[in-house]
């Protein structure tokens, strides 16, 4: 049951090496920091372990305990606290009216408000359809702070990270994620392959 719970969410509890924060002492802070961003960066230290495993939650503005989540919930604390945008509502108001628009690769028949924000597909799908897209390039000067990129982990996982305001050496920005060890800010935005940029307009 396990097992199948984690293939529903977001992935990466078993990749965990890789840039750790001690990259960040070559990195700099461009102007203009981003309050996604900031919001992000406090989930470090807090969220230290990937947890996929499926949690009832009360709606709206349902969390699970903020010591242990995966990649969404990242994405998910931020937003809520920087934007006042709760994604658990909005992906389940748009998935009520639009089922048929999202991802039936879990095979349900109907919304779960517990479950569907929490998992990449229907992010990717929300944020489309919100006209959150941007093109995905190899570009780095494309990426600006709390932008949200989603990207393939070991060829078929879904993952996603925030775009940090801190830029590695070579002028990369580095991401916020939890793929696998907790929330970290790390030099890792080009490290898989990218399925999705998206820049949030409430």
């Amino acid at each position: 049951m396990l097992r199948s719970i984690y293939v529903l969410l977001c992935f990466g509890a078993f990749i965990t090496a890789g840039c750790s924060q001690e990259q960040k002492t070559a990195a700099t802070k461009p102007s203009g920091v981003s309050e996604i961003v900031n919001a992000a960066r406090t989930q470090i230290g807090k969220t230290v372990e990937y947890d996929p495993a499926y949690v009832g939650l009360k709606y709206p503005n349902g969390d699970i305990d903020i010591s242990k989540g995966v990649c969404t919930d990242v994405v998910i604390r931020a937003l809520r606290k920087a934007r006042k945008i709760d994604l658990q509502k909005l992906v389940h108001e748009d998935m009520r009216a639009n089922f048929s628009k999202y991802p039936k690769i879990w095979g349900l028949r109907r919304p779960d408000k517990n479950i569907d924000h929490r998992r990449v597909p229907n992010l990717q799908t929300l944020f489309k359809r919100k006209g959150w897209s941007l093109p995905v390039t190899k570009k780095k000067e494309d990426y600006k702070p709390g932008d949200l990129v989603t990207c393939t982990v070991a060829g078929r996982l879904p993952h996603i990270m925030i775009v940090s305001d801190v830029v590695d050496s070579d002028g990369t920005p580095m991401i916020i994620h939890n793929i696998g060890s907790g929330a970290r800010e790390e030099a890792r935005l080009f490290e898989f392959p990218l399925t999705g940029h998206y820049r949030v307009r409430k």
